[in-house]
């Protein structure tokens, strides 16, 4: 089937833009709102913390029904067409109205809407190419949004250096347009929906329009999804808060150097997107020799990146550590999407999954904002770094031990065999 399958270069144009454009639009405002609310509203990082955690809060509400909903409208699209838009008028309700409660409303509007894009944009891409071209093509799409986020973190510093931090709020509302009017170029007739749910590429067309979907009870007592799904929690715990722990200690240097804060942060964000481009890549040509070895990479990178940040707080030297990042980050966009597709290959069930997935990263992130800003008011940023870097090696012990190579094995489509196994 997926030999078959012959996307117009216009649609798989389309896609890379829609990647482009929604590298910031997926992640809201993301770490330039702790500089912005440290610097110009003057906010202290338990405060930032909570408004930070609600927006992953929200977004764990909101990933895993979003994910069953596009396991069953052909709608993609304009499901990424109206969470763009309301993305957008998030941004731009903090930017006008920077209060408490009117940011913490804008942030849980944000990250309700940021759950359809990884699922959407994964369907979109599975129903476009099939199963066995999607390595590569995940690879470039996450090299595209890598690049869309180097060209953001740069506009985004150029504006926060000479315009104001409010503009790179608007930065974002602008990519969220951009992604909107690209996802529309994408030819509807040549997105095969029954495939983009996760059915198997070597059922007829007939057979496919009677798949049947399994229930969220079924993907669970699979040990290998609840594992993994552990160990994704545990990742995003020790990832998510140290870039915006970083921006606040960069942001503290910087004034004692005439620099905004906004430029080193760019700066951080710069190098691991650059890093990140090429380690996408080539995770998505490595990775149909095996999944697991790559992905230890990525889990093995966090806990060093942690221990680093203790060292040294000269700005020069935090920026170089996001080397570490991008190697870590370009390698689990690529990873994580190919191993959830080998785990519900024949089930139906992909973008609930992927939505199950987004839910794991959202409370990883939401505790870890939460916790990191408490922790770094009362005990220091150190403490703070040396926490999430222990919490970053007992990922990497759940994902070495338990969690086992999906590539070679038929995972939910022999569902008997596996659980005999």
């Amino acid at each position: 089937m997926s030999e078959k399958r012959q996307p117009s270069k216009k649609s798989l144009r389309a896609l890379d833009y829609l990647n482009v454009f929604l590298a910031d639009v997926r992640d809201g405002v993301g770490p330039y709102l702790a500089i912005y609310l440290a610097s110009s509203q003057h906010w202290n990082p338990a405060q930032i913390g909570i408004v930070t955690a609600a927006s992953s809060i929200a977004t764990v509400i909101a990933q895993t029904p979003a994910g069953a909903l596009i396991d069953r409208l052909r709608q993609k699209r304009l499901l990424i067409v109206v969470a763009a838009l309301l993305v957008s008028i998030g941004c731009i309700g903090i930017a006008l109205l920077p209060t408490f409660p009117v940011i913490i409303a804008c942030q849980v509007l944000i990250g309700g809407a940021a759950a359809v894009f990884p699922p959407a944009i994964a369907a979109i891409t599975l129903g476009l190419v099939g199963h066995k071209r999607l390595d590569r093509r995940v690879g470039r799409n996450e090299s595209f949004n890598h690049a869309g986020n180097l060209l953001a973190a740069t506009l985004a510093g150029l504006i926060g250096q000479f315009v104001a931090h409010q503009g790179i709020l608007f930065l974002v509302a602008v990519m969220a347009i951009g992604s909107a009017i690209s996802v529309l170029r994408i030819r509807e007739k040549e997105i095969d929906h029954e495939l983009a749910r996760g059915a198997t590429e070597d059922d007829e067309e007939d057979d496919r329009k009677e798949h049947h979907l399994e229930g969220i009870l079924q993907l669970l007592s699979d040990r290998r999804v609840l594992f993994f799904a552990i160990a994704v929690i545990l990742f995003h715990f020790a990832n998510a808060a140290m870039l915006p722990l970083v921006g606040q200690l960069l942001d503290r240097g910087g004034q004692g150097r005439g620099v905004d804060g906004t430029v080193y942060m760019s700066a951080c964000i710069i190098i691991a997107q650059l890093v990140m481009i090429p380690s996408s890549n080539l995770a998505g040509r490595l990775a149909d020799a095996g999944r697991k070895r790559i992905f230890l990479i990525s889990f093995l990178a966090l806990p060093i990146r942690g221990v680093l940040y203790t060292l040294w707080d000269n700005p020069y030297f935090l920026v170089s550590v996001q080397i570490l990042d991008g190697v870590a980050g370009g390698i689990f966009g690529v990873l994580s999407i190919l191993m959830v597709a080998d785990l519900t290959k024949g089930t139906g069930r992909f973008n609930l999954t992927q939505g199950m997935l987004a839910t794991s990263i959202g409370i990883g992130a939401s505790l870890s904002n939460l916790l990191a800003g408490f922790v770094a008011k009362n005990a220091g940023y150190n403490a703070s770094f040396l926490m999430l870097a222990a919490i970053a090696t007992l990922a990497l012990a759940v994902f070495w031990f338990l969690v086992p190579e999906t590539k070679e094995q038929k995972a939910f489509g022999n569902r008997k065999s596996s659980l005999a196994r």
